[in-house]
């Protein structure tokens, strides 16, 4: 049931989500999670700065009602939650900006003036690390 995978600052896709509230799949049959992480992977590639985070993905986070979901996590950091996004490029491209911040953070905390526009609004729920608790 579990896959290893690195442990290093990553946003985990959920490849099952909605493509939108009201939508599963979009003309094509595709969902919206799997457009998702596809769109971050290609916005990974395509730009340097984003090495350093891994684009990771699995089938449902159990948040079916926020659709096109993520985790953003990274030992020892408070881990997030963020959903309600477009399956595409330019959401790929603000949550890709905004792990670059966390993933530059001390404990998982990033300034509200540096987060990227685009992740505004797209929180659902924050997570302790294993064996902490947020102040």
């Amino acid at each position: 049931m579990l896959t290893p995978v690195d442990d290093g600052p990553a946003v985990v896709a959920c490849n099952t989500c909605r493509h939108s509230a009201t939508d599963r799949e979009d003309d094509s049959g595709a969902r919206g999670g799997a457009q998702l992480a596809a769109a971050l992977r290609d916005v990974r590639a395509s730009d340097a700065r984003y090495a350093g985070i891994a684009v990771q993905e699995m089938p449902c986070l159990f948040a079916c009602a926020e659709f096109c979901t993520v985790h953003l996590r990274a030992p020892g950091k408070v881990g997030y939650v963020l959903g309600r996004f477009a399956a595409d490029r330019d959401a790929a491209t603000a949550i890709l900006d905004y792990a670059v911040h966390y993933a530059a953070s001390e404990h998982g905390r990033v300034p509200f003036k540096q987060w990227p526009q685009g992740v505004k609004g797209h929180f659902i729920t924050r997570t302790p690390p294993p064996g902490f608790v947020a102040e």
